[in-house]
This record gives structure tokens, sequence and C-alpha cells, in this order.
């Protein structure tokens, strides 16, 4: 069986997304879920914010999407966490948070 994701289906759901990329490897790969790979997490992540474009606004919507851009661009340069750039990925997660739920971002790759 091929794994499919999760598609957020609400601004609380992405941050939820985002809480457990926060968790798991730049490559995002998963024993226990085979399949599961930056990808389909970016899959995820950019299909959830789509539909929630109309609540986020034009403005919100466009950050969002260049931040997840960003961030991925970051974990694909280092998918053994060991060059630093990953870590500027992680940091990218705590902005999309930010930008989610109105708080002020915390740190700044």
């Amino acid at each position: 069986m091929s794994y499919e994701p999760y598609i957020p289906q609400t601004i609380s759901e992405i941050v939820d997304l985002l809480g457990g990329m926060m968790l798991g490897p730049p490559t995002m790969q998963d024993a226990d879920f085979p399949g599961r790979s930056v990808e389909t997490e970016y899959f995820a992540l950019n299909e959830g914010l789509k539909l929630a474009r109309e609540d986020l606004g034009e403005e919100r919507y466009s950050k969002l999407i260049e931040l997840s851009n960003r961030m991925r661009a970051h974990f694909e340069a280092d998918p053994e966490d060991t060059t630093g750039e990953a870590h500027k990925g992680y940091l990218l997660i705590h902005d999309m948070q930010a930008l989610l739920t109105g708080r002020s971002a915390q740190a700044k790759p």
C-alpha cells in the first residue's frame, strides 16, 4: 500500500502538520510510514495552504508558500542535518507557525 499524506483541512491542522515536521528528520522519511518523504510532506503542506487560502488572505498565503519553498530547499540541501541548512529550515517552521497563528516570529534565519 502506498503512503497517502493527510491534507490539512484547517489552519489549526496546518500548524499541527508543521509541528510534526519539526520533530522529524530533514528527509521527512519515517520507518513507520513507508513512502513518506519530502515530496509527500510538502504536497500535504501546500495543498493545505491552498484549502485555507481564502481564510489566510492573499498576502499571508503568498508569504506562507514562499516560506514553504525556502524551508524545503534548506532541508533538501542538508538531508543529514550536518551543515546548518536544515536548522534554517526548522527556524522557518517557527516563522510559518507564527504567521498562521498571529504570533510574532521567534527567529530569523
